[in-house]
């Protein structure tokens, strides 16, 4: 549970939870509710009521004041104002007996759920939410159980805060401030100018101490690695008042971090600039080309080419692009500058036909590119899988350590492979995330049973596990989890790990943002130690079969690696 805070002039607590939500497999990103603890049950009770029988109590109590003779002459009244100015706030009344029993679920689904509140009449949740890409304004009637989208924001996490007298909502966060009457429910932007003059170079010295203290206070190990952070602090403070950009900054922070001999730390700068951004027609070439054009060698997968429409395959030459001439000696990728998802006129040849032709296409840019082709290379590693065991073994590759990654291995290892004798598991170039534990509890199953029906055999269980052999690959290139999901499938004697050593980088980490939000460090909080006081951070994993993908086979499209993993768990197979 988090985000707590008072509401309902303090008999009950707002606050969201992941209770019922989707939770994801690397312990981030699940999904959140809007919950109610009440105080007391009193105002338990009267928040449960519907929208008539609420109308209905309030219509009670006026009708008892009345008959207790509330009726006061004017001189009472003025003198009732005078005491309500000096009147002290109301105490809190907490009945911890059956508090437990008072809790309510507010949002009829769970969702990524930002900030929340609800009006000061306590019948209204304004709440954010990002059901599609980002997060939107929604409100939810909590007596008629009613909930719409109130304002498509489109917009980052942004923080909600109502006024005292609950007139205004205010909307801060995203790089803007909103202002939302709660009568008219109307927005309205927040405009405001400051100017700022900053001395840069006592804001970096300020940046340079912060750093000091938090890998002094947050540091996983307390002896720093052996290091005398203090006197590390002054052997590199000396440097910062000959820094005077960011850059250099960056780098100092580097070398400086550096010295703990530590993985997840180090400064990045990340500038905030503009320029042209290159978009691409997902097509691969035949270098050697040397002709007019560009010979089209492959069209990739899902690509703008790749559609029923178009007529373009290998063999096919480009010669312009928007019916400017590509020529041997140019650079063409400047032709599609500022081009991604625009119209795009290519001109084409077919030197097998002699027919030329032209289409209209939206380039993607280099990120949606990136993408195809990892879908392209793990398609390429799984036909290679199926063709090097005759259809025998399975291949499923763990693109980052997380819950899509997870739940793409899920999918592919009791579905497609489901009837595999074993799986090949990739982990190679990996950067890490948090997905050790689920990967051992996935790959770890021993059969104690056979579902039957009617005779036939329907499935094994465990039938969420993988109950048959396996094998995992590993490389130079994996990091953080990367490092700790190939230790733990070891060390848990799964199965037999097959590439090259994997350095010992297993910590987790809090990348921090700093005042410059430009410049980014990271301070590794947790280490995960052994029984014998050792810890995985530094402690370099073999594998049991240390093959390496060298760059001439690797040119040519073999994957060495992949190969020797596939005869491996055949031969381990084959021995049972």
């Amino acid at each position: 549970s988090t985000s707590p805070q008072w509401v309902l002039d303090g008999n009950a607590i707002l606050f969201t939870t992941e209770r019922y939500g989707m939770r994801a497999h690397a312990s981030w990103g699940s999904l959140n509710d809007a919950m109610l603890v009440f105080m007391n049950q009193d105002a338990y009770d009267k928040f449960r009521l519907s929208k008539e029988d609420y109308e209905l109590q309030k219509e009670l109590e006026k009708e008892q004041k009345e008959v207790t003779g509330d009726k006061t002459d004017d001189k009472k009244k003025e003198d009732k104002a005078d005491e309500k100015k000096d009147e002290k706030p109301k105490d809190i009344v907490v009945e911890l007996k059956g508090i437990q029993d008072r809790i309510l679920r507010l949002t009829p689904n769970s969702s990524e759920m930002g900030s929340a509140v609800i009006s000061k009449n306590g019948e209204t949740l304004y709440y954010f939410s990002a059901f599609e890409d980002k997060y939107d304004l929604w409100k939810m009637d909590l007596r008629k159980k009613e909930t719409k989208l109130l304002h498509k924001m489109n917009t980052g996490w942004a923080n909600m805060e109502m006024d005292k007298e609950g007139k205004n909502l205010f909307l801060l966060g995203s790089n803007s401030m909103q202002k939302m009457d709660m009568g008219s429910e109307k927005l309205t932007p927040i405009n405001y100018q400051a100017n700022l003059k900053m001395d840069l170079a006592a804001e970096r010295e300020y940046m340079f101490d912060h750093v000091y203290k938090q890998e002094q206070k947050r540091f996983y190990n307390v002896n720093m690695h052996g290091v005398n952070w203090d006197a590390m602090t002054a052997a590199y403070r000396k440097f910062l008042p000959h820094i005077n950009n960011n850059y250099d900054f960056a780098e100092l922070l580097s070398e400086y971090l550096g010295e703990l001999n530590v993985s997840h730390t180090g400064g990045r700068f990340r500038p905030q600039t503009s320029g042209n951004i290159t978009a691409n027609l997902g097509l691969l070439f035949d270098w050697n080309h040397s002709g007019k054009g560009l010979l089209i060698a492959e069209v990739v997968e899902k690509g703008p080419f790749d559609h029923a429409r178009s007529k373009v395959k290998a063999g096919t030459v480009m010669e312009k692009i928007d019916g400017q001439e590509i020529t041997p000696d140019m650079d063409y990728s400047k032709l599609l500058n500022n081009k991604a998802k625009k119209k795009t006129l290519v001109s084409l040849y077919d030197p097998q036909t002699k027919e030329r032709w032209e289409e209209v296409v939206l380039p993607i840019s280099n990120g949606e590119l990136n993408n195809l082709l990892y879908t392209r290379w793990v398609k390429q590693r799984a036909a290679d899988v199926d063709k090097w065991s005759n259809g025998r073994l399975g291949y499923v590759h763990i693109q980052s350590m997380g819950d899509p990654s997870f739940r793409s291995v899920y999918s592919d290892i009791l579905g497609k492979y489901n009837d595999r004798e074993g799986i090949v598991i990739d982990t190679r170039f990996n950067g890490g995330g948090r997905l050790h534990e689920d990967i051992e509890i996935l790959f770890s199953g021993e059969k104690y049973l056979t579902q039957v029906t009617r005779g036939r055999e329907a499935c094994d269980m465990p039938s969420r596990r993988w109950n048959k052999p396996s094998i995992m690959l590993q490389c130079e290139a994996n990091y953080s989890n990367a490092h700790g999901t190939p230790w733990v499938y070891k060390h848990q004697h799964i199965g037999r790990l097959v590439g090259m050593p994997v350095p010992g980088t297993m910590t987790t980490v809090s990348w921090e943002t700093l005042q410059d939000p430009t410049l980014i460090f990271g301070t590794p909080i947790t280490g995960y130690r052994l029984s014998d006081g050792s810890y995985l951070e530094n402690t370099q994993l073999e594998p049991d079969v240390k093959v390496a993908n060298s760059p001439e086979t690797v040119v040519k499209g073999e994957d060495t690696q992949l190969r020797t993993a596939v005869n491996e768990l055949l031969k381990e197979i084959d021995k049972k």
